[in-house]
């Protein structure tokens, strides 16, 4: 007599899981920039695929091979900066950012098509950039 037993996981398919902040579909040009291993500054232009008040996820125009965790400073190109949905805090100019997904390999390079970038902000100029809540004090006030 064989008994089997089946195991299931609790954890939410990667799809399934809840956004941190609400995306919107804004595509303006944009620079990384970082140093890499040797200390040498690197840099490519990105264009952003959507944004939220705290993460972002880009583009590379040309093939760039950053790894996952690396700190990069995020930049909007002076001509997208008042584009309607652009976070208030990506409209200021350079926001170091870590990255904390890579996207799939091209076929064709071997390098990622993109990465989602978390904005390392003050919790204050996040919660600034939001639309103010009412509340019932405020209304009675």
């Amino acid at each position: 007599m064989v008994i089997q037993t089946v195991a299931t996981s609790q954890t939410p398919p990667v799809g399934s899981r809840p956004r941190i902040g609400e995306r919107r579909n804004v595509r303006v040009q944009g620079r990384l920039t970082w140093r890499d291993a040797s200390g040498a500054i690197r840099f490519v232009s990105v264009v952003t695929r959507d944004v939220s008040d705290v993460d972002a996820f880009v583009e590379c125009q040309v093939p760039a091979s950053i790894p996952l965790y690396r700190l990069v400073h995020f930049q909007v190109e002076r001509s997208g900066r008042e584009c309607a949905g652009l976070p208030a805090v990506l409209q200021r100019g350079k926001v170091l950012s870590a990255v904390y997904r890579v996207g799939p390999c091209r076929p064709a390079t071997g390098t990622p098509q993109g990465y989602a970038l978390r904005l390392l902000i003050e919790p204050s100029a996040a919660m600034a950039s939001e639309p103010r809540k009412r509340t019932a004090h405020a209304v009675a006030h």
